[in-house]
């Protein structure tokens, strides 16, 4: 049976993948820092879809830890690899600690680009395989160290899908919005800032995310607003931009 390895699978995006490749047949590796809520998870996925998962607590801003993730894709094959693990800040990149900026660089940038580089050697070497790298529409908008490490993210995957096309590996960034999960309340972001038609359902969001990754897509935008507003975004002057994006996540204006 096929093997994925998915980050950040305990909630949103995440779960939503573990779930989707577990019904498509999946064995499944699954790595977060906590144990014990990957172990829950891992044992209700084993239930319901009959597969098998592997816990793998680790922290990936941890270099051994992370170097024990790598390990993994030496061990045994992986035919799927979703980098999906991040996090992000409220305040504006001053206010916060340079330490946590940091982090948040490693977490969303050099994290990717290892796993990514780690997951692709062998699969090149089987002439099979795909990594789905989650970045964030925030990467076509000019929203500080957060939108910045997305659209290295979002460059990075397209331009790796064309050189690796040829190869039988496919690479594809995955570019939602406001999606239904965890994520923003960690941040404690008000989500009511937000209009409820700007929030989507992180399962419909893998659905089409991996009818997208079958179809050959580079970058898959879910949903058709998604979809304008990234396509108006390369076309607004970025001036403008500049003048929305003091907005922050929280609703507040920056300063």
């Amino acid at each position: 049976m096929a093997t994925a390895l998915i980050t950040g699978p305990t909630a949103g995006i995440g779960r939503a993948f573990a779930d989707k490749l577990a019904r498509e047949g999946y064995d499944l590796v699954l790595v977060s820092r906590d144990e014990a809520r990957l172990k829950e998870v891992a044992g209700e996925i084993g239930r319901e879809y009959g597969v098998g998962c592997e816990v793998l607590a680790a922290d990936l801003t941890d270099r051994a830890d992370l170097l024990r993730v790598e390990e993994r894709f030496r061990s045994g094959p992986v035919e799927v690899l979703v980098n999906n693990a991040g996090f992000g800040q409220k305040k504006a990149f001053w206010a916060n600690p340079v330490e946590a900026e940091e982090k948040q660089l490693d977490l969303l940038v050099r994290v990717v680009l290892r796993l990514t580089h780690a997951a692709v050697l062998p699969m090149i070497e089987r002439g099979s395989g795909a990594v789905i790298n989650v970045s964030s529409v925030a990467g076509f908008l000019q929203r500080g160290s957060y939108s910045a490490h997305k659209s290295w993210v979002t460059n990075f995957s397209a331009g790796l899908a064309i050189e690796l096309h040829a190869k039988g590996v496919a690479v594809m960034a995955l570019c939602p919005g406001f999606v239904h999960t965890e994520f923003h309340e960690r941040m404690g972001m008000d989500k009511t800032v937000v209009p409820s038609f700007m929030w989507l359902d992180a399962t419909r969001l893998v659905d089409d995310a991996w009818k997208d990754l079958m179809r050959g897509k580079a970058i898959s935008i879910p949903s058709r607003r998604y979809k304008l507003l990234t396509a108006a975004a390369r076309y607004t002057p970025r001036t403008l931009i500049a003048r929305l994006s003091t907005v922050g996540l929280d609703g507040r204006r920056r300063t």
